[in-house]
Formats: C-alpha cells, sequence, structure tokens
C-alpha cells in the first residue's frame, strides 16, 4: 500500500507552479496518468505498491508490471527482446542521482538529463527504462535506432505505455530526449494520444 501523504497533495494536479503555463486538465495526484515533472511534485514519503518484474531485481506497480510482461511477450513474437533496465526509484536514491549528475555535468546540465529529487517519475513506479536485452546502447539515444528501440516505439501504447520525453519536446516537459524512458498511462490514455498524435502528458491535459 501506498504511505500517508499530507492531504494538500491529493489536490487535483491542475494548475503548474509556473502562473504562466496553462493550467492542466490531469487526473488527481496518485491516480493512474497523474503529472508529475518539474511543476508537480511527488511527497518524499510516497511510495507505492510495488511488484517484482519478472526475471529482474527491479520494481514498479503491479498494473505496470503486468503491462510490461504481456508487452515482453508480444514484442518475443516477432523476435524482439526487451528487458527492464530500471523501474522504482525512491526519493532517497534519486536525490543521490541528482547529485551524482550535478557533481559531473553542472546542476544545469544535470536537469535536462536527471530529475530532482521528488519530480522524478520513477517514484511513481510507473515508470521505466526500456532496454534490449543484449544490452546494446542501454540508456543511450541510439536504443532508438535498434530494432528493440523502434518496436517499442511503434507498439507500447498498445500495452499503455507512452515514450514520455519524446525528441524535440525538452521545452514541454523540461528534459532531454530519452527514448529508453516509457510511462505507464493505460491503455486508455496512450492509444488516445496516439490516435491524436499528441506526443507529452503536458500538451494532452493543454489540449
Amino acid at each position: 500500500m501506498a504511505k500517508k501523504v499530507d492531504p494538500g497533495l491529493n489536490a487535483m494536479a491542475s494548475k503548474a507552479t509556473d502562473s504562466s503555463k496553462p493550467p492542466l486538465k490531469a487526473p488527481a495526484k496518485y491516480e493512474l496518468g497523474f503529472i508529475v515533472n518539474k511543476d508537480h511534485k511527488l511527497s518524499p514519503s510516497y511510495k507505492p505498491a510495488l511488484k517484482a518484474i519478472p526475471g529482474t531485481s527491479k520494481q514498479m506497480t503491479p498494473e505496470a508490471v503486468a503491462a510490461f510482461s504481456k508487452m515482453r511477450k508480444a514484442a518475443k513474437k516477432d523476435g524482439i527482446s526487451l528487458t527492464a533496465v530500471s523501474g522504482y526509484r525512491s526519493y532517497a536514491r534519486q536525490k543521490v542521482l541528482f547529485a551524482y549528475y550535478s557533481r559531473q555535468l553542472g546542476a544545469k546540465q544535470a536537469a535536462r538529463v536527471s530529475a530532482r529529487p521528488g519530480t522524478s517519475e520513477h517514484q511513481t513506479g510507473l515508470a521505466m527504462d526500456v532496454g534490449a536485452s543484449s544490452g546494446r546502447c542501454v540508456i543511450s539515444k541510439c536504443f532508438a535506432s535498434t530494432r528493440e528501440g523502434k518496436w517499442v516505439a511503434k507498439n507500447s501504447h498498445k500495452y499503455g505505455f507512452i515514450m514520455r520525453y519524446p525528441k524535440g519536446a525538452e521545452k514541454t516537459t523540461g528534459y532531454a530526449y530519452e527514448p529508453w524512458h516509457f510511462r505507464y498511462v493505460g491503455t486508455a490514455i496512450a492509444k488516445d494520444m496516439k490516435s491524436k498524435k499528441v506526443k507529452t502528458l503536458e500538451k494532452y491535459y493543454t489540449k
């Protein structure tokens, strides 16, 4: 079960902290499809119910694990072997990671490629980094050019996943292109975004 959070955090994620940005008609926090980004943060104590992804030590929410298992099975039928590179990350773990990237790249550049603690989708248990079982182009932009990367980009919506940080959307999402980072939002939202050709949740909820 998710840990208890402050009542204020259950309010609708309908307004960005930056008043110049359009309001988001998004689901309430902690509901499937809700927004997590630099303007919509998670409580440090938030931790969803988790389940291990079969064959790995990685964890996601039970519904996300089930969806990934279906997607991986479908990919295998097409001769594509997928793996979960990462799944859930705690607030504390994200704090360590962001500090590391800040030391390596500087805070400004780190903020383009890593999330500050409380703003990472990985803390929701609904986000994952997908990779090829071969290990080729893991957590790299070249993943997009692999057979695995192309398959996931084309088919992930059928299983409720979206590429969360698509190419050319950094001004909208706040993050650089990550063709390996996928967010589970459920098939209703994922398929609707695909049919409307909307690439980001931010755009989807301001339409």
